[in-house]
């Protein structure tokens, strides 16, 4: 079949509409690092656009040869697998539980989790109660208290529930219990939600740096966005990296744009592979409420 030429028009300027959306997307980040390999000459005169200008890994070699920025590099790696994991497990169970409309208190617990997205304690009485259960300077005051994303617990609540429940009949006849039926069958359908979940959680925990800056006051507990936060404020100088004087107006010019970089980095390593999953794991948990 031939399209018609409406469809045509509508192909042509769809495709031109989304080249402008990626343009317009693509633009601030390219430019980010260009910046963070240019002079500060040619940055402060505004000469850098999408390519850099005076090509120089000042910054960079300042900053990646800073030991400490390696640990708190290797922290972030650990609270992020670590809390993803744990989320991605409390997410789920309480998901599948939640799904079932036979379950007695069901709708407790739904308005339990809701109420969260509403409410909370404030940042006092969370700061009071972190640090009276002992969780100050530890892993679990950046995982505990964000365990569990009410949006993302609603989003997988959806998709249990779009999930056939002949399969789980099935299951069930055969012997198999709750927690097998879980594991065995709901869990191996469910790959492109929970993907979908790693991933908003993953990025979550990575960008993270107001927990650890408020639970942590030690330096080598520190993950890498307060270390870079602690650059871009003043807190840690270009000397305490080993800065000559000559190099400071070099750091000062380009460490925005080093430290976005170096943040960013490695999720966008890791967001092709679980791309794929991305859109069916969202549009198929949300297809009922």
């Amino acid at each position: 079949m031939q399209d018609s030429r409406g469809y045509q028009v509508f192909r042509v300027a769809n495709v031109v509409v989304l080249l402008g959306v990626v343009a317009v997307t693509l633009y601030p980040f390219l430019m980010i690092i260009a910046r963070s390999f240019s002079s500060d000459t040619a940055i402060r005169s505004g000469q850098v656009n999408l390519l850099p200008v005076g090509f120089n890994l000042t910054t960079y070699e300042l900053v990646m040869s800073d030991a400490m920025f390696w640990t708190n590099y290797k922290n972030t790696v650990i609270y992020t697998v670590v809390a993803t994991a744990i989320a991605i497990v409390l997410t789920t169970c309480y998901a599948y539980v939640i799904s079932k409309h036979h379950l007695r208190g069901r709708t407790v617990l739904i308005g339990i989790a809701v109420f969260t997205m509403f409410f909370n304690g404030g940042l006092i009485p969370n700061y009071v109660l972190i640090t009276s259960l002992g969780l100050k300077n530890t892993l679990w005051a950046i995982v505990l208290p964000n365990a569990i994303s009410v949006f993302n617990l609603l989003v997988m609540k959806s998709f249990f529930e779009n999930l056939p429940r002949d399969l789980e009949e099935a299951a069930q006849i055969d012997g198999l219990g709750t927690y097998r039926i879980l594991w065995k069958i709901v869990i191996p359908l469910s790959k492109a939600v929970l993907a979908t979940m790693v991933l908003f959680y993953a990025v979550s925990f990575w960008n993270s740096w107001f927990a650890a800056f408020l639970y942590m006051d030690r330096s080598e507990l520190f993950p890498v966005t307060v270390y870079l936060r602690n650059l871009i404020a003043g807190s840690s100088s270009a000397q305490s990296t080993g800065a000559a004087v000559a190099d400071v107006a070099q750091v000062s010019a380009n460490i925005q744009s080093v430290t976005m970089v170096l943040t960013v980095l490695p999720i966008l390593c890791v967001y092709p592979f679980v791309q794929r999953y991305f859109v069916s794991g969202v549009m198929l948990g949300s297809v009922k409420g």
